[in-house]
């Protein structure tokens, strides 16, 4: 008998969807009827968020209670690891995130584990875990596997796997980790800028914009292009970071997943592993790009090479 332990992801008293992916994923590690996956949730209400992990394919939720209100990453390094020693996992998945990023790696150096980060998929070949992620700014896909090694750490890429549907009754288990310390203490959550903003995760045609904007003064015109063909305005991170939208805008690893989204425009957006994290699952991708190696175009089922501003020009034209 296998076990596969998945890390559940939470903010603000919300599980994220992402979570309902990594179960997904674990099922595919399955190989015998038995086998079982366990799925952890980490911090000082992992007990009452419990009720938000009732889903099929789960066979215990284990409450993982320390004393930090928030996240914090050396805790939660150190909750994963006792349950690596305490339920001897073949895998431990958890969400390709900024959250994970943060420890994920410590998990494994020190309990001298395999690691893959970005992983979008999961097979066996001969018996042996293969894991596959992409390679040279996603033009090649590249296996790994863990040889000699009894437990592999695994980052999923969110928008890999269907998210489970199906809800459940598993069992739940308390394990108080209380007694655990960090060097450092969250002080305070903050919420960056648009927090009134509309959710993006809940649109279903979604413009998005990245470097190829240029500058400030121009995000006006696709606004107005966005509003004309009722999509919502979103952006890569270098246009959030320079405030040009605010962060409830963005799309990709360290912004939100439009996990909603079924018609994805992306304009002047070279498609890098943290924005695509956040879209690429859309069935629709449109992207428009300049670049005809833009990595962008690797997932679009549409491409245009072509100058964003000569596009928005003529759509506003045939608009009007």
């Amino acid at each position: 008998m296998n076990t596969i332990l998945v890390v559940a992801e939470h903010r603000r008293g919300e599980v994220r969807p992402v979570t309902l992916e990594l179960i997904t994923a674990a099922q595919q590690l399955k190989t015998a009827a038995d086998d079982r996956v366990l799925l952890a949730i980490i911090g000082q209400e992992a007990e009452s968020l419990a009720s938000q992990l009732q889903w099929a394919g789960v066979d215990e939720i284990i409450a993982c209670k320390t004393n930090s209100a928030e996240f914090e990453p050396e805790l939660a390094e150190q909750a994963v690891s006792a349950l690596i020693v305490s339920r001897k996992p073949i895998a431990v998945l958890l969400p390709h995130s900024v959250d994970s990023l943060g420890y994920a790696t410590a998990v494994a150096v020190k309990g001298g584990y395999g690691y893959a980060t970005d992983v979008f998929k999961l097979a066996y070949d001969g018996g042996a875990l293969v894991a596959t992620r992409g390679g040279y700014n996603q033009k090649v896909n590249v296996e790994v596997d863990f040889p000699g090694h009894a437990c592999a750490v695994m980052t999923i890429r969110g928008g890999a796997f269907k998210p489970v549907e199906t809800v459940a009754a598993p069992l739940l288990t308390v394990d108080d980790r209380s007694e655990l310390s960090a060097r450092s203490r969250p002080l305070e959550f903050i919420e960056q800028g648009g927090g009134g903003d509309i959710d993006i995760t809940t649109v279903e045609f979604i413009m998005s914009i990245g470097r190829g904007i240029g500058e400030e003064a121009n995000v006006e015109d696709f606004r107005e292009l966005a509003d004309n063909i009722d999509a919502t305005l979103c952006c890569s991170r270098p246009i959030a970071d320079a405030g040009w939208l605010p962060k409830s805008r963005q799309v990709g690893q360290s912004g939100k997943v439009v996990s909603a989204c079924k018609l994805y425009v992306a304009m002047g957006i070279s498609g890098s592993i943290q924005h695509m994290a956040g879209m690429k699952h859309v069935s629709t991708i449109v992207a428009v790009n300049t670049d005809p190696g833009a990595s962008i175009f690797t997932i679009a089922k549409y491409g245009i090479v072509a100058d964003i501003f000569e596009i928005q020009e003529e759509l506003q034209a045939q608009l009007a």
